[in-house]
């Protein structure tokens, strides 16, 4: 039952990080509505971050040595941080606002730029974890 509890923990505290850096970055990067900067950053940026967490935690050794134990990076990190940074909700909205506005090269540019960007930045981001760790 305590683990179970912790488990909550980690996962709230990186929702509450993740909620509050994509805040953030939404207020720093959308400067106008035509086109959702900062959702398209959050989501890039979450896709980098998990890419890295998925290849420290596919090298498990190393958060035995630094006394972690790998499931709370993931909670707080895959599910809370990046859970609440990333937002498929809000791209969905964003993509049927720009639709509304009959623009449907740039809702269809925004949804490629997400899938396929976010795709590259996961494994750059698994890739370089794993170059540094070598």
């Amino acid at each position: 039952m305590r683990v179970v509890l912790w488990s909550y923990f980690f996962v709230a505290v990186g929702g509450a990080l993740g909620a509050m850096a994509r805040f953030a970055l939404n207020v720093m990067l959308q400067r106008d509505i035509a086109f959702p900067w900062g959702t398209l950053s959050a989501n890039l940026f979450g896709c980098l971050v998990m890419g890295i967490i998925a290849q420290l935690v596919a090298t498990a050794a190393w958060f035995n040595e630094a006394g972690f134990i790998p499931d709370q990076y993931r909670l707080l990190f895959a599910i809370g941080f990046c859970g609440s940074f990333t937002t498929l909700s809000a791209l969905v909205m964003e993509m049927h606002t720009m639709l509304q506005r009959n623009e449907l090269i740039q809702s269809f540019a925004y949804f490629a730029a997400t899938l396929i960007g976010g795709f590259a930045c996961f494994y750059i981001g698994f890739m370089l974890t794993r170059a540094i760790r070598m």
